[in-house]
């Protein structure tokens, strides 16, 4: 076996493995909570009903059966994209319209990416107005559907030539340093999307206003001056217009800085229990949960160029995919898909270092505030978003960023002193 065919069987075997991992894993979590979906944890009795639960069992059955049949998709038109030949003639179209660099390039990933979108775009479809509308969860309608679509695709279109651009032109320019100097350019260009990302990016998709509620904006405002945080403002976000799903975040950075609070959140809690979630992000922001881990991002990324420069110099790769040497960034793209694919098998390390920030949290989160109402809102929020209250073990110890919601209030209960 010549080198060319190892390298098309390392590439096939590492993009089934992640496919049959993610479906095994998904079978493993169906079979628990079919066995065990029935059972009400100690914790949720008395909020959580039988028929509750069935609700929950069919919405997890439902978006696990989804997730499999899309990833398997997913990975076989992976397949078919890069050994049919397919690339080549988007990099020759590209051609055609200019010989430079820069643009044929940035045409070539326009293309792939409209491709995947509008072959991908059903399944959104599908999960939107089937799944989401089946449970309750959608809101939203076809028209509005289509034209977050369409805001979507042109904000991408944007930044893929923000990022792209000055990152082809590295390449062309700097061939042996474009891996550190398109580290850094793009690394500033997300910073900077960051700190735009709450005044002009998210207005695209959803209305921001400031919170109604003064009493509660004044207790918001109060709770983040006690943990050192100076937020610009306390708004909330038309995020029922879509779905019925609830959430609280932080975006921005500096004078960006604002605390969001979506309008199902505000309609279905207590002032304390905002206020508990609330306390809980905070503690992310106080213990530099962010910054901790925007450095190892960074680092991550930058290995990750160095790695994608070291395989686009690697002429092997060229001819075991056919790629003319003038098309580099065919070889950057699956270079990126195959190290994609690559981190999959990673997700447990970076669940693990997840879930201990989000227990540091919660933990900061019942020092400053009464942990009955961090449980009450943990609660709350599992009930109406329908969470799993029963994940395989294997499961949440791969995927979950955050520890099962059973076992958060069962350590928020130790530390109160009592059931809740």
């Amino acid at each position: 076996m010549n080198l060319e065919s190892c390298i098309i069987l390392v590439f096939v075997a590492i993009v089934i493995l992640q496919a049959i991992t993610a479906a095994a894993l998904e079978l493993v979590n169906r079979a628990h909570i079919k066995k065990r979906g029935d059972y009400i944890p100690d914790v949720f009795e008395g909020l959580i009903d039988e028929n509750s639960l069935r609700k929950i069992k069919a919405y997890t059955l439902e978006n696990s059966s989804f997730a499999i049949v899309t990833d398997v998709f997913s990975n076989i038109l992976i397949l078919i994209i890069a050994f049919s030949g397919i690339l080549n003639n988007f990099d020759s179209f590209g051609i055609t319209l200019t010989h430079n660099y820069v643009i044929s390039g940035l045409i070539f990933f326009y293309v792939t990416g409209i491709t995947f979108y509008l072959i991908e775009l059903p399944f959104d479809y599908y999960h939107t107005f089937v799944i989401e509308e089946k449970h309750g969860f959608n809101r939203t309608d076809v028209k509005t559907w289509i034209f977050d679509n369409i805001k979507g695709l042109l904000l991408s279109a944007i930044i893929l030539a923000i990022i792209f651009g000055p990152l082809l032109f590295t390449i062309s320019t700097f061939p042996n340093l474009w891996w550190l100097y398109g580290f850094i350019i793009v690394s500033l260009i997300q910073f900077g999307l960051v700190v735009l990302y709450p005044i002009i990016i998210a207005p695209l998709f959803n209305k921001f206003e400031p919170v109604a509620d003064l009493e509660l904006a004044r207790k918001v405002n109060e709770l983040a001056h006690k943990v050192g945080m100076t937020p610009k403002g306390v708004f909330q976000m038309d995020a029922g217009k879509r779905s019925g799903h609830s959430n609280a975040y932080f975006t921005g950075i500096g004078k960006t800085k604002r605390i969001v609070l979506f309008d199902t959140l505000l309609a279905a809690n207590t002032h304390d229990e905002i206020l508990a979630v609330l306390a809980h992000e905070l503690g992310h922001f106080k213990l530099k949960h962010v910054m901790k881990s925007y450095i190892v991002s960074l680092a991550v990324s930058l290995a990750g160029f160095y790695i994608v420069y070291r395989l686009m110099n690697w002429p092997p790769i060229y001819s075991a995919f056919y790629i003319p040497q003038t098309s580099s960034y065919i070889a950057f793209l699956l270079t990126l898909v195959f190290l994609q694919k690559l981190s999959y098998f990673l997700q447990p390390l970076k669940s693990v270092i997840s879930r201990k920030f989000e227990r540091e949290s919660d933990d900061f989160a019942a020092k400053i505030i009464d942990a009955d109402y961090l449980i009450s809102a943990l609660k709350k929020l599992a009930f109406e978003n329908l969470s799993n209250l029963h994940p395989h073990r294997l499961y949440s110890k791969f995927y979950y960023s955050h520890p099962p919601v059973t076992e958060r209030i069962r350590v928020l209960q130790e530390r109160s002193g009592g059931a809740s």
